[in-house]
């Protein structure tokens, strides 16, 4: 008996970034946006599919002073903060045949629609690794998900986010 072939599946390469792409990217991430400054919040990775960050843990984050517990609002923010660098690099993965500069000229439209965090465990770590990605890209909404975790590697929130790209 013979078996039949089953076609397999067409893999579709992704893209890897330009360093002008990463480097520019990081500089609007990492350096204008003050807020994230403020949060500390530095990128660690930049995949068209996945990007992740990192923020270490300082006094001036600090939301329950008697457990030395990381505030709420900065991991909301820093996770709300990640859903959008990931549909930046979704969409910048989508227009590859336009050179760096002009993709990066894309992110100025881009906004929070919805977020919805999930508060799973207390944040006590000495720094937090964030990760995100993107669900769907459409042309005018952006769905995602976002992970929070401490530096043990233990899943401390977790979110969903959309935003608008048009």
């Amino acid at each position: 008996m013979t078996q039949a072939s089953t076609p397999h599946p067409k893999i579709i390469p992704i893209p890897e970034f330009e360093d002008e792409f990463v480097v520019g990217l990081k500089k609007i991430f990492e350096e204008k946006i003050v807020f994230n400054q403020i949060l500390g919040l530095k990128i660690t990775s930049l995949k068209p599919e996945r990007v992740t960050g990192r923020i270490n843990m300082r006094h001036e984050l600090i939301g329950h002073p008697a457990y030395n517990r990381l505030h709420g609002g900065v991991i909301s923010a820093a996770l709300d903060a990640m859903g959008g660098l990931a549909v930046l690099a979704a969409i910048g993965a989508r227009h590859m045949n336009e050179t760096p500069e002009q993709r990066l000229q894309r992110f100025s439209r881009l906004g929070t629609i919805d977020l919805r965090v999930d508060y799973l465990r207390p944040g006590i770590s000495d720094h937090f690794e964030l990760r995100a990605e993107v669900l769907r890209l459409g042309s005018r909404v952006a769905s995602t998900r976002m992970e929070f975790l401490g530096a043990d590697g233990k899943l401390m929130s977790t979110a969903a986010a959309a935003y608008i790209v048009s």
